[in-house]
């Protein structure tokens, strides 16, 4: 038997006792539209055979990129138009973490110490770059992606960058080494200080959405992180544009847990697998409460409109086109045209699922005619 997180929610917001934890605005605003999606409550139409008078009904999905049960054709559209513009080379893959002292700092102020976390992550990267220390003396480019979760739904802040081994210098494309170009101890230390820097300057000029501590309180924490370790680690350095794309396909449009993790559902309790980054990722089986479960979902709804996927240096709007240019030319890249990129929802489907949506599935038919389903009123939530 398989369960859904959008079922869990549900039998959640059914229970008369039963109240979500911190349901702020957004996150109601989320939680609406996971529990409506692929429901009455979405609207539809009705496909009605003309031959066999099968009638089958699809119920419009949420479209939010918080729900489980979105996003599969989103995901393939992206991949298909990032093929076009990612350059075939080796990329360094690096995780910026935060110590878990800040957490409160990011649940609090989400927008804005993501945008700092991006920032100092990026000033990071472009200072050692610039540094003539380190010898790359070239132009670079990576892109940043935000996560939010550990294995077991933990509240865990990390940005992965990937980190393309090579730039450009004078127009002309460089490779860099296998090994990473800077030493991990060196971008510790610049990023502790840039993002330790930043919120002290945020505290100071009341730039907070809310401030979690007392200014005595403020003060011993912001002397305990410059004492303190900060963590930067390299995952295995991906080949080729190709392996990249695999990467970021998987990762950049998931959610906080999937369906198939989830082993069992009592109503009560929620059971699924996980991986222990701490234990060799050996696979391991947590159990939380309703209550507790919902918590620690809700703790990855990330701001309306807020950007996940950010790209810099070579990889940005301003300079993407040229930079991808010269390069292309130079290295005589065979270039990748987008297959997606004009086609129809159905046709997607048809090509990536071999399901075609415009046929009849009993008897196959294309003589199809469809019915409107209006959206039934929105869901109170408790």
């Amino acid at each position: 038997m398989t369960y859904s997180i959008q079922e869990i929610l549900t039998i959640a917001n059914g229970k008369e006792d039963f109240q979500f934890p911190v349901l702020n605005e957004r996150k109601a605003e989320v939680l609406d539209h996971i529990l409506k999606c692929k429901t009455p409550y979405m609207g539809g139409h009705i496909s009605i055979c003309d031959d066999c008078h099968n009638e089958t009904i699809h119920y419009n999905s949420c479209r939010d990129r918080h729900c489980p049960c979105c996003g599969a054709i989103v995901k393939e559209q992206w991949i298909d138009k990032t093929k076009s513009s990612l350059i075939d080379a080796p990329y360094h893959h690096i995780v910026f973490t935060v110590p878990h002292e800040l957490n409160q700092f990011f649940m609090c102020n989400d927008k804005i110490m993501y945008d700092l976390f991006y920032k100092c992550v990026a000033e990071t990267l472009k200072a050692l770059s610039k540094d003539p220390k380190h010898k790359v003396e070239a132009e670079v480019g990576f892109i940043s992606i935000l996560h939010t979760w550990g294995q077991n739904l933990s509240f865990h802040p990390h940005i992965h960058v990937i980190f393309l081994a090579g730039g450009l210098r004078n127009n002309t494309f460089v490779k860099y080494a296998n090994e990473f170009l800077f030493p991990f101890p060196v971008i510790s230390r610049l990023f502790k200080g840039k993002l330790i820097d930043h919120i002290d300057k945020a505290w100071r000029k009341n730039k907070l959405d809310y401030k979690p501590i007392s200014d005595t309180e403020y003060s011993k924490l912001k002397s305990k992180l410059h004492k303190k370790k900060w963590t930067i680690y390299s995952k295995k350095t991906f080949d080729s544009a190709k392996y990249v794309i695999e990467y970021l396909g998987r990762y950049t449009h998931r959610v906080a847990i999937s369906n198939s993790r989830i082993i069992k559902f009592d109503n009560e309790k929620v059971t699924f697998k996980y991986k222990d980054r701490k234990d060799k990722n050996k696979g391991k089986i947590m159990t939380l409460s309703l209550d507790e479960f919902s918590r620690r979902f809700l703790l990855h709804i990330l701001p309306k409109g807020f950007v996940k996927i950010r790209y810099y240096g070579l990889f940005s709007n301003t300079k993407k086109a040229e930079a991808l240019s010269i390069i292309w030319n130079e290295t005589e890249t065979e270039l990748y045209v987008p297959e997606l990129l004009d086609l129809t929802s159905a046709e997607i489907i048809l090509k990536l699922f071999n399901k075609d949506i415009t046929r009849c599935p009993k008897c196959n038919s294309d003589q199809l005619h469809t019915k409107l389903i209006r959206r039934k009123k929105r869901i109170q939530l408790e």
